[in-house]
């Protein structure tokens, strides 16, 4: 804790430039650590257009930077504003930096992204480190597979900060289901940074009025869920296509589209589902913990937030990662479906609607993630409260156990 200061401040910065993975872990993180250490302040900042559709408890908040979104050419424009990227890339950096500088926190998380977008947060990185701010880089299970990660890395110029302004680099899972740095060759002081903390487990909040649900979910039903849903139409059209051949299906189905899905493919969706008496559609629900918990099973793309979920709220599920433009998915996906946590159903491009039936009917039997026991899986919180502890209440620390690092 700073000098002279009796709060605790956390400062978490996600690019968000499209989707809601990053946004919704960086949350779920500052909640825990809220509820954890009660002098503490956590500020998110965030280009998500939509953070502000989210809940947060108190003592967490936000800046929002203005949006960017990359387009099919890698390439990245203004979100809303008319004006050229450069300047927008500018505006957030100053805008980055600022707020870092007044906040002025103990800790600053970096989600996913080492230098940020286009290398936005280079400069906070250089600056908090000369005040003593301690440094981290947080990276969920699966980034993706090496041979385009690694030149990625090598283009961004990435292992300087790792080496020298970095502390610690947490990885949100398990070796033994993912490396998400394997074939990327690190200096030995860069790997002794690295410290695997679990998988960042979910709850149901049950906090304020309780959220309202679709009428749906008043019998047992099976949630499709695609996330931000930018990347989710082939999963929800292969879905409905498995309703409108077989009416017969074991569980009614919840799609949540996402809001992020181009409108004109939402309204076809919406449209078909309205036609069967079976499925009901919705863009968007602030609470999907809610109604994951309500599931009788899940059908997802496998994507970090909703793989915690599933895991957290031991639901069966089926996944159907998508392979373009990354692998992330499916890595996690087969590696969970080899452990017996999920299944998994290949995305073949030809969406036979009696597949996906034979694959909705056969998720009622399989197993639980419960029923597989792999030791530390949902302890990522619990360990990055212990990761922090000692920068926020030295005394307290001394009493918690120490986590397990990975040189």
């Amino acid at each position: 804790m700073m000098s002279g200061r009796k709060d605790g401040r956390i400062l978490i910065y996600s690019h968000d430039t499209f989707g809601l993975g990053h946004l919704r872990r960086c949350r779920t993180i500052a909640h825990a650590l809220v509820d954890r250490f009660k002098h503490l302040s956590v500020l998110i900042l965030s280009g998500s257009p939509i953070i502000g559709s989210f809940d947060f408890r108190s003592r967490v908040d936000f800046v929002r930077v203005p949006g960017v979104i990359k387009l099919r050419n890698g390439e990245y424009t203004a979100l809303n504003l008319h004006i050229d990227v450069e300047q927008m890339l500018k505006m957030r950096a100053s805008i980055i930096r600022h707020t870092a500088e007044m906040f002025d926190p103990d800790i600053f998380i970096v989600d996913k992204e080492p230098l940020g977008l286009r290398g936005e947060v280079l400069e906070t990185l250089e600056m908090l480190k000369q005040r003593g701010t301690r440094l981290v880089l947080g990276l969920r299970d699966v980034m993706d597979e090496p041979k385009l990660l690694v030149p990625e890395w090598r283009r961004k110029n990435v292992l300087p900060a790792l080496r020298d302004l970095y502390d610690e680099i947490w990885i949100y899972g398990l070796p033994q289901i993912c490396d998400p740095l394997e074939g990327i060759a690190l200096p030995t002081r860069v790997r002794q940074k690295i410290t695997y903390t679990g998988y960042l487990p979910r709850e149901v909040s049950t906090r304020g009025a309780p959220p309202r649900l679709p009428e749906i979910t008043k019998r047992p039903y099976i949630l499709v869920t695609t996330g931000g849903g930018g990347d989710g139409e082939s999963l929800i059209d292969w879905v409905l296509r498995a309703y409108e051949h077989d009416a017969l299906l074991p569980y009614p189905a919840l799609m949540v589209l996402g809001p992020f899905m181009q409108p004109e493919r939402q309204a076809e969706f919406m449209d078909r589902a309205s036609r069967l008496k079976r499925v009901d559609a919705i863009t968007f629900h602030n609470h999907l913990e809610t109604l994951v918990a309500g599931a009788a099973g899940v059908v997802a793309m496998g994507g970090y937030n909703t793989f915690c979920e599933v895991l957290s709220l031991d639901k069966r599920a089926l996944i159907i990662p998508r392979t373009t433009p990354r692998l992330e998915q499916f890595i996690r996906a087969s590696s969970a479906a080899r452990l017996g946590l999920v299944s998994m159903l290949n995305d073949d491009g030809n969406y036979d609607p009696a597949v996906m039936a034979a694959a909705l009917r056969a998720l009622p039997r399989q197993n639980r993630p419960s029923e597989v026991v792999v030791p530390g899986l949902l302890e990522g919180l619990t360990n990055v409260a212990r990761r922090v502890a000692p920068w926020l209440e030295p005394v307290e620390s001394e009493a918690l156990p120490v986590v397990s690092r990975i040189g």
